[in-house]
């Protein structure tokens, strides 16, 4: 019984890949939900899309799953041995090894989760603002997992760079990536893939031309050299010659013999020389003549203490912290304002689509109840001949005339207490009166905009037809209406009643260059005094009868008794 529980203990790393829900294999779930599902106090741009694209959540907790390229894994007694050993590691600076997913085609092996992504996605984040202090504490928690791992029977880590330190929601930077060895050092990497390329900008001169993928403590302190570069300039290693000649370049450079070293550049102030020459030391080009991690682990403290950047782990995490806070708050603000500057220009949308007293009403979330109104006065106009004006035109002219006609007309209408209510093809539906009642001042406002757009319409030129002249029929009328929001998507206020469809006939049974209303309208104007009005005759309107109807002709400022 004892032995074979002993047995199953030693599979205790073997995940079952059904029980890992990841966004390939989850309608509910996406990388983007994953990431703000477990990381609540973290804004999602924090974590970089390549490192989203590899969580899962196993038996109801994140994890990272870390790919491997290789088709079989012996489950031998080394591997087994090496696993049992990983589990068995425990330091606040290494990541915790979940186990591994090797039965179908892909291959995972699942650590913990963490909320920050990598210190390379750290470094690249112009977002946070990193002080000395700040990099110093990274860099100290690197070296904090190097040493454990050098003092134990996995001798090395072998695979180091910013890409595989992983950055929790304290800023506290954890080891991933390291052990089996059995595993690691029969992957299947494609020396022509890009990954590989880009990991090889970390490795020793010494395993490249080697092709060594296990690893050397030497290795992994030149390596953590280059870290070193990467936290201290905040730019990636070999970053001009990558982009100026390629990857390919700097590898050969790296592994070439003849002449200087080549290393990246390592442009600091003069107050951290001492970690530029730290680094150079890591970087030797002779491994022998590299640091141990234990030395370059007193170093960099002593140079921590120089520059002012030491202190207890609780003052460094709450220092952490409260820059962290700060650059959240400083964020936070941005977005505030950009959020004011969207809502601003969305109810001023709203402001030309709904008259203002409604839209404020629907800003508030009230409900926008129908009113009526006594008496109102509508316009209606229209292009004479615009039938056979479009005959002669293609589509996009008769949008490019029509958009010059109505800019021409919104920009008149500005000038007068009136609302425009709708345009359909050549017709131009304006009122006055309402949400907001004027009395007996609506009919004198339609009238004084109609005038203005019938002087107005000469300037409006038909570029494509210039010996053509627009001619412009309106018609008027004054009323009662019923008006409302119609609709949730794309609402319109609304006109309703006889009143609307009057007006609509005054201006079908108008002529061309002229201002026909009606009698209830004429009566309005008469009591200003200043309209110039003559009467048309009595006449037949279609679907009203016989009317008493009137040409506006103009009106005299002079004579305006209210």
């Amino acid at each position: 019984m004892w032995k074979r529980a002993s047995s199953i203990e030693r599979w205790w790393w073997m995940v079952d890949e059904k029980e890992l829900v990841t966004a390939s294999n989850s309608d509910s779930l996406s990388a983007q939900s994953l990431t703000s599902k477990f990381s609540s106090i973290t804004p999602k741009s924090d974590v970089m899309p390549d490192y989203k694209a590899n969580l899962a959540v196993y038996k109801g907790m994140p994890v990272r799953m870390k790919t491997l390229t290789m088709k079989n894994i012996n489950h031998d007694k080394q591997l087994l041995d090496e696993l049992e050993h990983i589990r068995n590691l425990s330091h606040p600076n290494l990541v915790r090894v979940i186990g591994a997913c090797v039965q179908g085609d892909e291959k995972y092996i699942l650590t913990e989760y963490c909320s920050k992504g990598t210190l390379q996605d750290l470094i690249g984040n112009t977002e946070v603002k990193m002080d000395d202090e700040l990099k110093f504490a990274l860099c100290i928690d690197v070296i904090k997992g190097l040493c454990f791992i050098h003092e134990s029977l996995l001798h090395h880590h072998g695979r180091l760079t910013s890409g595989v330190c992983l950055v929790d929601n304290r800023f506290r930077v954890k080891l991933a990536d390291f052990g089996p060895t059995t595993v690691f050092s029969r992957l299947m990497i494609s020396d022509d893939s890009q990954e590989f390329k880009q990991e090889c900008l970390w490795r020793a001169p010494e395993l490249l031309r080697t092709g060594d993928l296990v690893g050397t403590k030497e290795g992994d302190v030149y390596s953590f050299g280059i870290i070193l570069q990467e936290v201290f300039t905040t730019d990636s290693p070999f970053g001009i010659e990558t982009v100026t000649m390629g990857v390919e370049y700097v590898i050969e450079n790296i592994m070439d013999t003849e002449g200087e070293p080549f290393r990246p550049e390592f442009n600091v102030t003069d107050r951290l020389k001492p970690v530029k020459e730290l680094a150079i030391r890591c970087w030797s080009e002779l491994p022998h003549h590299r640091p141990l991690m234990a030395n370059v682990k007193r170093d960099i403290n002593e140079l921590a203490i120089q520059v002012g950047a030491s202190g207890s782990l609780m003052d460094s995490l709450l220092r952490r912290m409260e820059q962290y806070a700060n650059n959240l708050e400083k964020l936070v603000d941005e977005k505030t304002v950009e959020l004011r500057e969207e809502k601003k220009k969305t109810e001023d949308l709203l402001d030309q689509i709904l008259p203002r007293p409604v839209a404020n009403q629907l800003k508030l979330g009230q409900r926008v109840k129908p009113d009526a109104f006594e008496s109102v006065t509508v316009c209606f106009t229209d292009i004479c001949g615009f039938t056979v004006l479009s005959s002669k035109s293609t589509p996009m002219q008769v949008v490019d005339l029509l958009n010059d006609l109505y800019s021409c007309f919104d920009d008149i209408i500005e000038n007068y207490d009136v609302y425009k209510v709708e345009t359909i093809g050549d017709s131009y539906m304006v009122v006055s009166g309402l949400p907001v009642r004027s009395e007996n001042r609506h009919a004198a406002e339609i009238s004084r905009m109609s005038l203005n757009l019938l002087q107005e319409i000469d300037n409006v030129k038909i570029h494509h037809l210039p010996h053509e002249r627009l001619k412009l029929r309106i018609g008027l009328h004054s009323g009662p209406v019923c008006a409302g929001v119609v609709g949730i998507k794309m609402p319109r206020y609304c006109l309703f009643g006889d009143t609307v469809n009057t007006a609509s006939r005054m201006e079908s049974h108008g002529e061309e260059c002229k201002i026909h209303i009606s009698a209830e309208t004429k009566l309005i104007l008469d009591k200003h005094g200043s309209f110039k009005v003559a009467l048309r005759g009595n006449i037949y309107i279609k679907g009203k009868g016989k009317m008493d109807t009137y040409w506006l002709l103009g009106e005299d400022q002079k004579m305006e008794l209210f």
